[in-house]
Protein backbone atom coordinates (compact mmCIF):
# COMPACT_ATOMS: atom_id res chain seq x y z
CA UNK A 1 0.00 0.00 0.00
CA UNK A 2 1.82 3.15 -1.05
CA UNK A 3 1.68 6.47 0.61
CA UNK A 4 -0.31 8.26 -1.74
CA UNK A 5 -3.75 5.42 -1.37
CA UNK A 6 -3.35 5.82 2.37
CA UNK A 7 -4.08 9.91 1.63
CA UNK A 8 -6.83 9.03 -0.40
CA UNK A 9 -8.39 7.15 1.88
CA UNK A 10 -7.99 9.55 4.43
CA UNK A 11 -9.45 12.46 2.52
CA UNK A 12 -12.40 10.08 1.68
CA UNK A 13 -13.06 9.33 4.93
CA UNK A 14 -12.64 13.39 6.26
CA UNK A 15 -14.74 14.43 3.25
CA UNK A 16 -17.43 11.96 4.15
CA UNK A 17 -17.20 12.07 7.58
CA UNK A 18 -17.58 15.83 8.03
CA UNK A 19 -20.20 16.22 5.38
CA UNK A 20 -22.36 13.32 7.45
CA UNK A 21 -21.86 14.76 10.35
CA UNK A 22 -22.75 17.99 9.81
CA UNK A 23 -26.36 16.94 9.45
CA UNK A 24 -26.58 14.97 12.53
CA UNK A 25 -25.08 17.86 14.23
CA UNK A 26 -28.19 19.73 12.49
CA UNK A 27 -30.52 16.90 13.78
CA UNK A 28 -29.10 17.39 17.57
CA UNK A 29 -29.81 21.34 16.97
CA UNK A 30 -33.11 21.09 15.64
CA UNK A 31 -34.28 17.88 16.52
CA UNK A 32 -35.81 14.91 14.71
CA UNK A 33 -39.32 15.49 14.06
CA UNK A 34 -39.22 15.39 10.55
CA UNK A 35 -37.95 11.69 10.58
CA UNK A 36 -40.14 10.48 13.16
CA UNK A 37 -42.53 11.78 10.73
CA UNK A 38 -41.70 9.87 7.86
CA UNK A 39 -40.97 6.72 9.78
CA UNK A 40 -44.80 6.64 11.26
CA UNK A 41 -45.82 7.47 7.70
CA UNK A 42 -44.18 4.58 6.51
CA UNK A 43 -45.30 2.57 8.91
CA UNK A 44 -42.19 2.09 11.00
CA UNK A 45 -42.22 3.04 14.77
CA UNK A 46 -41.40 6.30 15.58
CA UNK A 47 -38.21 4.74 17.76
CA UNK A 48 -36.60 3.93 14.56
CA UNK A 49 -35.82 7.66 13.71
CA UNK A 50 -33.48 7.30 16.58
CA UNK A 51 -30.96 5.74 14.23
CA UNK A 52 -30.52 8.83 12.50
CA UNK A 53 -28.25 9.85 15.36
CA UNK A 54 -26.21 6.54 15.31
CA UNK A 55 -25.95 6.89 10.76
CA UNK A 56 -25.24 10.45 11.13
CA UNK A 57 -23.19 11.46 14.26
CA UNK A 58 -21.88 8.16 15.53
CA UNK A 59 -20.73 6.37 12.37
CA UNK A 60 -19.39 9.30 11.01
CA UNK A 61 -17.17 10.11 13.53
CA UNK A 62 -15.56 6.55 13.56
CA UNK A 63 -15.24 7.45 10.06
CA UNK A 64 -12.78 10.81 10.35
CA UNK A 65 -11.11 9.29 13.89
CA UNK A 66 -10.58 5.92 11.26
CA UNK A 67 -11.79 3.37 14.22
CA UNK A 68 -14.32 0.63 13.42
CA UNK A 69 -14.12 2.26 9.41
CA UNK A 70 -16.03 -0.42 7.73
CA UNK A 71 -18.86 -1.50 10.00
CA UNK A 72 -19.01 2.81 10.34
CA UNK A 73 -19.33 3.04 6.69
CA UNK A 74 -21.94 0.65 6.51
CA UNK A 75 -24.14 1.89 8.58
CA UNK A 76 -23.58 5.35 7.00
CA UNK A 77 -24.56 3.65 3.43
CA UNK A 78 -27.77 1.83 4.83
CA UNK A 79 -28.48 5.20 6.66
CA UNK A 80 -28.35 7.15 3.22
CA UNK A 81 -30.53 3.83 2.09
CA UNK A 82 -32.75 4.23 4.70
CA UNK A 83 -32.72 8.16 3.75
CA UNK A 84 -33.79 7.21 0.03
CA UNK A 85 -36.40 5.08 0.59
CA UNK A 86 -38.48 7.37 2.83
CA UNK A 87 -37.72 10.85 1.73
CA UNK A 88 -36.41 10.63 -2.14
CA UNK A 89 -37.70 8.05 -3.75
CA UNK A 90 -39.93 10.08 -6.08
CA UNK A 91 -36.78 11.91 -7.21
CA UNK A 92 -34.85 8.48 -8.16
CA UNK A 93 -35.23 9.02 -11.84
CA UNK A 94 -35.04 12.82 -11.70
CA UNK A 95 -32.95 15.18 -12.80
CA UNK A 96 -31.53 18.68 -10.78
CA UNK A 97 -32.03 22.15 -12.03
CA UNK A 98 -28.63 21.96 -13.50
CA UNK A 99 -28.91 18.55 -15.15
CA UNK A 100 -27.08 16.39 -12.65
CA UNK A 101 -28.59 13.95 -11.00
CA UNK A 102 -31.49 14.78 -8.85
CA UNK A 103 -30.11 12.82 -5.80
CA UNK A 104 -26.10 13.62 -6.39
CA UNK A 105 -25.32 14.53 -2.94
CA UNK A 106 -27.30 11.05 -1.07
CA UNK A 107 -25.78 9.08 -4.14
CA UNK A 108 -22.28 10.66 -3.14
CA UNK A 109 -22.96 10.06 0.44
CA UNK A 110 -24.31 6.51 -0.44
CA UNK A 111 -21.15 5.15 -2.61
CA UNK A 112 -18.74 7.12 -0.75
CA UNK A 113 -19.56 5.28 2.28
CA UNK A 114 -19.60 2.28 0.33
CA UNK A 115 -16.10 2.66 -1.05
CA UNK A 116 -14.91 2.87 2.56
CA UNK A 117 -16.63 -0.42 3.21
CA UNK A 118 -14.08 -1.67 0.49
CA UNK A 119 -11.32 0.43 1.09
CA UNK A 120 -11.06 0.32 4.91
CA UNK A 121 -9.55 3.47 6.43
CA UNK A 122 -5.92 3.23 5.49
CA UNK A 123 -2.53 3.88 7.77
CA UNK A 124 -3.54 7.00 8.69
CA UNK A 125 -6.08 6.34 11.25
CA UNK A 126 -6.40 5.49 14.63
CA UNK A 127 -7.31 2.04 14.29
CA UNK A 128 -4.38 2.00 11.48
CA UNK A 129 -4.87 -0.10 8.26
CA UNK A 130 -3.91 -3.18 10.04
CA UNK A 131 -7.02 -3.85 11.96
CA UNK A 132 -9.81 -6.51 10.98
CA UNK A 133 -13.00 -3.43 10.96
CA UNK A 134 -10.45 -0.72 9.52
Amino acid sequence: MSTSDDTGKLVLRLALGILILLHGISKISNGIGSIIGMVTANGLPAGFAYGVYIGEVVAPVLVIIGALTRPAALIIAINMVVAIALAHTGQLASLGKSGGWALELQGMFLFGAIALVFLGAGRFSAGGSAGRYN
